[in-house]
């Protein structure tokens, strides 16, 4: 099976197994070695385009906070299901308005080899308060990349999934 069958079969059996009202449209399922995580989108709070961006924001955040504790262990529930069917951990999260707020997420370490130019720029950033570690500091290396990549990533992304396929097509060892 390719990637992209497991990726879409998670995305079939989430958004099966779900209830019902939980988001508008079916959630956006991101897929890694390690970690499903499963982001839907909540309706707007009522009224909420008519009130100060302040007052907007609360609510918002307010609307979160009770989905949040309101699903939790429906949630935990489904997330143990998946984890015994896929063998991955599922990570929860939603987005409402232009709010996104990840519920849970892993932080899974990553060995890597670094030079003592690359060491100095972790340094830096902690040193001038960017970063509490070497850790955190890559970790904001990797968003910034991310951030502005963005599109460069996909088109990476998207590749693989071509090379994916032809690997798939191609005969068995």
């Amino acid at each position: 099976m390719t990637t992209e069958e497991a990726s879409a079969g998670l995305r079939g059996w989430f958004t099966g197994r779900l209830p019902e009202g939980w988001f508008e449209g079916p959630p956006e399922i991101v897929v890694d070695r390690e970690e499903v995580s499963v982001i839907g989108r909540l309706a707007e709070p009522e009224a909420a385009a008519e009130v100060p961006e302040a007052e907007r924001a609360g609510r918002i955040a307010g609307h979160v906070s009770r989905f949040r504790e309101s699903t939790r262990d429906q949630r935990i529930a489904i997330a143990r299901e998946a984890e015994h069917r896929f063998g991955l951990k599922v990570s929860w999260g939603v987005a409402c308005g232009d709010a996104r707020e990840m519920f849970t997420t892993l932080s899974v370490p990553v060995m890597t080899r670094l030079r003592q130019p690359e060491r100095r720029v972790l340094d830096t950033l902690v040193e001038a308060g960017v970063a509490r570690s070497r850790s955190d500091a890559l970790a904001w290396c990797v968003r910034l990349v991310g951030k502005n990549t963005d599109e460069w990533l996909g088109e990476l992304r998207s590749a693989l999934e071509h090379v994916e396929r032809a690997r798939a097509a191609g005969p068995t060892a």
